[in-house]
């Protein structure tokens, strides 16, 4: 990213999201971390379309591997959306809230494989060339 600034006449949303992508880049930094939003998982329980539903959204940062390759970790925050179950419980929310970490996290690995990981590679291998050149060190990556 070679900005992080908010601009001057960003609407309240934008400001809202920009502050956030903000906050992920000073927790995880940018190497290896990748900001998603506006994301959702649903969980289907009936073969009703219109009872026997959960649906979640999340945003926030997962984490890969040195190579981009795996996903290794995320940092969500998930919120139940909406939900169509009369029978929903406190403690299956929670489970579910975990189950839709795991099921983005998974996703993430499908994504990374159907992407071009072979841009991610000469990524690297430019970035350890410029360390290299350098002595060694990379900026904050010593």
């Amino acid at each position: 990213m070679p900005r992080l600034d908010i601009p001057i006449d960003a609407s309240p949303a934008y400001r809202a999201r920009l502050e956030r992508l903000q906050r992920a880049v000073a927790r995880h930094g940018t190497r290896n971390s990748y900001f998603v939003t506006d994301g959702g998982c649903a969980f289907r329980f009936t073969n009703d379309p219109a009872v026997g539903w959960v649906r979640f959204r999340f945003e926030g940062t997962v984490l890969t591997d040195e190579t981009d390759a795996k996903t290794i970790g995320s940092d969500l925050e998930i919120v139940l959306d909406q939900e169509t179950c009369d029978w929903l419980t406190q403690p299956a929310v929670e489970w579910l809230r975990l189950t839709a970490k795991h099921a983005v996290e998974t996703e993430f690995d499908r994504y990374i494989a159907a992407g071009d990981l072979s841009r991610a590679l000469e990524r690297l291998a430019r970035e350890q060339a410029a360390s290299d050149a350098a002595g060694g060190y990379l900026g904050m990556n010593l």
